[in-house]
């Protein structure tokens, strides 16, 4: 209900409705990143490569004429897929700061290869002049270049991709991604070939992220190399972390939320808008690892505490009085 009325409601802290589109697709990104990190305990750090990849699919689809919606967001989700199925067979035998590592060294390949392959990316201008088709459902009309229409069509894709996901993660496929998380050697020793496994989270987490970076050209009209590089694989690690996407399925929906909205608000006022976003992230890390949940929770326990407190002061007074 609350994202139904998203575009409503920003506004009235100074955001536009195109801000509203940016935060749902990058709470798809999110959670889709979050299949690896907080389902399955993978620390990729280079996430854009699929993010990007299903970014370059729709453009460089549409200057092939190829301009359905449909067509090119399910080409820019299977084409993320297979990119990150293909990445997946080479990293996910390996656990920790090492799967890091070269998630990190695969993204930045992904980069260079934007960059430099120009007959096909467009280098370093990236594909740009993007248009949004008119979606002909037979009874009505649906002209994406509204703003207010495609955000509603970007949050239908949204629902129905977190309907997905969470089906997938709430099945017993998930819960082994949740055994590897604990301990994947357990795992192993009770049959179940993690290996696969983890190469599955890898595909079916890069598909969606492809999706999202699919609907991100469409927002932007635009695919330029920066959705593949290290730094935009950064924020979506911070924009999860934020979250508390390591112990919840929707925190990186909020840590999305939070990035974005910070990011649009501090930037008007300070091009240096990283530099107090980097204090905010470090005070939650630092003090609240579960992210801003366990800051509320906490902010909730603390105010129900002085209401306690008065109310103690109150029955002692009474007592007092009586006396």
């Amino acid at each position: 209900m609350v994202l139904m009325m998203f575009p409503f409601i920003v506004p009235l802290i100074g955001m536009n409705v195109g801000i509203a589109t940016e935060i749902v697709i990058y709470s798809l990104f999110a959670v889709a990143f979050n299949i690896l990190l907080g389902f399955t305990g993978l620390p990729s750090f280079g996430h854009a490569a699929f993010f990007g990849t299903g970014a370059y699919m729709v453009a460089i689809l549409q200057y092939q004429g190829i301009e359905n919606t449909a067509v090119a967001l399910l080409s820019a989700a299977l084409g993320a897929g297979i990119a990150a199925g293909l990445v997946g067979i080479l990293v996910c035998k390996k656990r920790g700061i090492y799967f890091g590592l070269l998630t990190l060294a695969f993204g930045q390949m992904f980069f260079i290869v934007a960059m430099r392959w120009d007959e096909v990316t467009g280098g370093e201008t990236g594909l740009t002049g993007l248009t949004r088709s008119t979606i002909d459902m037979g009874f009505a009309t649906f002209d994406l270049n509204n703003q207010l229409t495609f955000y509603y069509f970007v949050l239908v894709v949204f629902i129905l991709s977190i309907l997905v996901i969470w089906r997938i993660l709430s099945s017993p496929f998930g819960a082994v991604l949740q055994g590897i998380k604990e301990n994947e050697l357990r795992v192993q020793y009770l049959g179940y070939p993690a290996y696969l496994y983890k190469w599955a989270a890898i595909a079916i987490s890069g598909l969606f992220s492809g999706l999202a970076g699919g609907l991100f050209a469409y927002y932007q009209f635009a695919a330029y190399p920066e959705y593949v590089f290290w730094v935009q694989s950064g924020n979506v690690v911070v924009a999860t972390l934020i979250g508390g996407g390591l112990n919840s399925f929707f925190g990186p929906i909020l840590g999305a939320a939070i990035f974005v909205g910070a990011e649009d608000l501090i930037s008007s006022y300070t091009e240096h808008w990283m530099l107090f976003f980097g204090l905010l992230f470090i005070s939650v890390v630092i003090f609240f690892p579960n992210g801003i949940p366990q800051a509320a929770i906490q902010l909730v326990n603390w105010v129900k505490g002085l209401g306690g407190d008065e109310h103690r002061k109150t029955d002692h007074s009474a007592g007092e009085v009586d006396k």
